[in-house]
């Protein structure tokens, strides 16, 4: 097997799924409190979230530019990272009196509970490498 097959796509490790406790205030059957089911995504999946997440603002001049809403995007990447609990069920959401799936989480949520998902959301899709440490360990 040539070094290069090593990248091939039958060998490359499929999405990481885990499951996170968001918060103690969802319990199961037994009292626990209820893990969440995540899941990573590729380039392609964020790069809809990010698309998803621009809007066009007006200039001067009647020239637009795009920009990126942060917090929105946030909560794009978290829905599409949730298995479990299922965001775009329309009965969970009913519940809540909201529409849509990141709706569904900014009101689920406390802000600790959403920051903490947002970061383990990040951490599972590989933003949490630090740049210097690449560096370091790209020198050694």
């Amino acid at each position: 097997m040539s070094e290069l097959s090593l990248f091939f796509a039958q060998n490359a490790a499929s999405d990481t799924t885990e499951e996170f406790v968001v918060s103690q205030r969802f319990k199961d059957t037994e009292g626990k409190a209820a893990a969440w089911k995540l899941r990573s995504m590729n380039e392609d999946e964020n790069q809809e979230c990010r698309k998803a997440a621009t809007r066009k603002i007006k200039g001067k001049n009647g020239t637009y530019s795009t920009e990126i809403d942060p917090n929105d995007y946030m909560a794009k990447l978290m829905t599409s990272s949730v298995v479990y609990p299922d965001l775009k069920n329309s009965e969970l959401q009913r519940s809540y009196g909201v529409l849509g799936a990141e709706a569904l989480l900014r009101k689920m949520l406390l802000p600790g509970e959403f920051a903490a998902l947002g970061e383990r959301v990040q951490a599972l899709n590989g933003f949490d490498t630090d740049m210097n440490e690449l560096v370091d360990e790209v020198k050694n």
